[in-house]
């Protein structure tokens, strides 16, 4: 499944260490984080994804505290 999510961050580094630190979680199949367009993009296994976004804003949370993913 993949989703097209609103992101709130404040700089190009920290959206480049989320996505990376994104890709590495268990179950993401792909993820792509735009500090210009303020866009996630995540691919993650359809049959858990709910459970995957939970673990995605927790890590997002955990590289910049500021950062806002929008539902």
């Amino acid at each position: 499944m993949k989703k097209k999510l609103k992101i709130d961050v404040d700089c190009a580094n920290c959206a480049a260490k989320m996505e990376s630190a994104v890709k590495k979680l268990d179950g993401v199949t792909d993820a792509a984080i735009s500090f210009m367009s303020q866009r996630l993009i995540l691919e993650a296994d359809e049959d858990r994804f709910d459970s995957v976004l939970k673990e995605v804003i927790r890590t997002c949370k955990r590289v910049e505290p500021d950062c806002e993913i929008y539902l």
